[in-house]
């Protein structure tokens, strides 16, 4: 019966976050309406600086007519970032978890934030990934979009869940599939 009550608590404190952080996150999204919202202009740029180290001449320029940023080379679009791209999504998904699997407050302060630059790194490089995809090997960018770079970012996220639930209470991968051993 404990367990079933710390199940529902789990599931009632994530599906809560998870569906008020959305609607909050689709209310401010809306509110750019046919413009980029400014977490995407942020990746989009911090995408192109990061090709220019690599030695990639990016420049970025907004879309007028929808809410994406191009990210340029020679003056023509490689690759559009649309809102779906920014990684806040991901983020919403990732602090629901973690707040719904509660810690200790001090465990939270620290964790829930270096997750969420984990992330948003992580998906920088799937950006800038994604970059070298659709210019060099483009009949390849739906798969590795779609799939590919969007179970990596998942799968990271996975792994912060699992460091979490170590790090809270001390749960192993042996101990969720039901082996012996914490």
């Amino acid at each position: 019966m404990n367990e079933t009550k710390g199940a529902l608590r789990f599931l009632a404190i994530f599906l809560g976050l998870y569906f008020g952080l959305n609607i909050l996150y689709g209310i401010w999204i809306t509110s750019y309406a046919s413009q980029a919202d400014p977490v995407t202009k942020i990746i989009t740029k911090q995408t192109s600086g990061l090709l220019n180290l690599l030695g990639e001449k990016t420049t970025t320029h907004p879309a007028d007519d929808k809410p994406s940023v191009a990210i340029l080379k020679n003056e023509k679009k490689v690759i559009g970032v649309y809102e779906g791209c920014n990684s806040l999504n991901v983020m919403i998904v990732f602090v629901a978890f973690v707040a719904a699997f509660k810690g200790r407050s001090k465990q939270v302060a620290w964790f829930m934030p270096l997750g969420l630059v984990i992330i948003y790194l992580a998906n920088l490089v799937r950006v800038g990934l994604l970059y070298f995809v659709a210019a060099y090997w483009s009949h390849y960018f739906y798969y590795f979009h779609k799939y590919l770079f969007t179970a990596i970012i998942y799968l990271i996220v996975f792994v912060l869940w699992l460091w979490w639930m170590r790090l809270a209470h001390g749960i192993t991968m042996k101990s969720l599939l039901g082996k012996s051993g914490k």
